[in-house]
């Protein structure tokens, strides 16, 4: 049994979670230890201590909570805020000085863990709520917004947004990366299967189409039958006519990837997949090679490039032979699409074709170069007498947007 991917993926904001962690151990620690060398100015100094020790003691306990997003949940998150809150609060309670001088409160930088993790669990929008929560508790605690006042709560509200967008965008760009790689792993194992399908029935089929036409009779009929199912079940390995496009686009929360289906028959207005125009036309004895990505093309210039392919295979079995095969190639190159058709048939000698125009069999002049010309590209045409012919088709895209 054959393995199958797994698509792991990773978590690109954790590093944010173990570094809040630690950061509120570390402010913690710091917030204790202004109180130790600063208690002589408390003038109600056990106020401080018995917030403190509620401060010990839930962020030692709370560390689980700040492990990840799932952990952190919306009760602890307000819990966590209002305890930063009522330190803020406390200062002048604990320190009769705090309005008059300033100096730091109670949990001190302990408070930027709390609306962090607002930043880090909700966003931006989240940040900008907690931050501005903390702001008027520092203006009411201040007494008077003073300039280093508004400094400190002004920083605290920007950094705390800003992170908050950082952890949206790397939360879009995870989403992102985890959908291509499942769409990646989809197609190998799609490839996988094509592979073995390739391997046995798209071969049986094709022996089975070879030995029908070689025998005649009912078995050509047999042959015909099994060359359609061949072409049918090719087309369907290759994901169908039209192959889903993978677009990425910014949306209110970031940027994601969706699947977008190019229809078989789009609008007059949209363009159309030059693959799609050009699938039928692959069979048992016809090849036809294309990019992995759609060929988008205005439908009217998509359709006549369709039209002037169809028109040198029609050459290809009218002067190859119907047992000629033919193989048909799309590049799509930023400026220009170019499609090229090339057979095993004898050649066209030389001076045919103007020979064809003088009897008026204006089958290239017309069908091929007179619609080429009309979208304001080439046709070029080389052959060599026994070693086949080869149709180059060439349109511009600038030209082509026009039409």
């Amino acid at each position: 049994m054959a393995k199958r991917e797994r698509v792991v993926r990773m978590s690109v904001e954790q590093p944010l979670w173990r570094a809040l962690t630690g950061y509120r151990v570390l402010t913690m620690v710091y917030a204790v230890l202004l109180f130790a060398f600063g208690r002589d100015r408390y003038e109600r100094p056990w106020i401080a201590v018995v917030y403190l020790a509620v401060l010990c003691c839930w962020t030692l306990a709370t560390l689980p909570k700040v492990a990840n997003a799932v952990s952190c949940t919306k009760r602890f998150l307000g819990v966590d805020l209002a305890i930063a809150l009522i330190g803020i609060l406390l200062t002048p309670l604990a320190d009769a000085q705090a309005q008059t001088v300033d100096g730091p409160t109670l949990p001190s930088i302990w408070t930027a863990g709390a609306v962090l993790a607002y930043a880090i669990k909700g966003g931006w929008r989240w940040a900008g709520v907690a931050s501005s929560l903390v702001a008027v508790a520092n203006i009411v605690e201040r007494g008077h917004p003073s300039r280093d006042t508004l400094h400190n709560v002004l920083l605290v509200w920007v950094a705390s947004i800003a992170i908050g967008y950082v952890v949206e965008v790397a939360r879009a760009s995870e989403r992102t990366l985890a959908r291509a790689l499942e769409i990646e792993a989809a197609n190998r194992e799609r490839e996988r299967l094509a592979r073995d399908i390739h391997d046995g029935v798209l071969q049986v089929l094709a022996m089975v189409q070879r030995r029908g036409t070689a025998l005649g009779g009912e078995a050509a009929e047999l042959g015909r039958m099994a060359g359609e199912q061949e072409v049918a079940l090719r087309t369907l390995v290759a994901g169908g006519l039209t192959r889903p496009s993978l677009v990425s686009e910014d949306e209110s929360e970031g940027a994601v990837v969706r699947v977008v289906d190019v229809d078989d028959e789009p609008d007059d207005d949209g363009p159309l997949d030059l693959r799609g125009l050009l699938a039928p036309r692959a069979g048992a004895r016809i090849t036809l090679s294309e990019p992995g990505a759609p060929v988008l093309l205005p439908p009217p210039v998509a359709r006549e490039l369709a039209a002037a392919v169809a028109a040198a295979l029609d050459n290809v079995r009218v002067h190859a032979g119907e047992a000629a095969r033919a193989w048909i190639l799309i590049e799509d190159w930023p400026d220009e699409v170019v499609v090229t058709v090339r057979d095993d048939g004898p050649g066209i000698p030389e001076g045919r074709l103007a020979q064809a125009e003088g009897e008026g069999r204006m089958g290239v002049a017309l069908s091929i170069r007179g619609r080429l010309r009309d979208l304001g590209g080439t046709v070029e045409l080389i052959s060599v007498p026994g070693q086949g012919t080869e149709v180059e088709l060439k349109v511009p895209r600038g030209k082509a947007g026009q039409k």
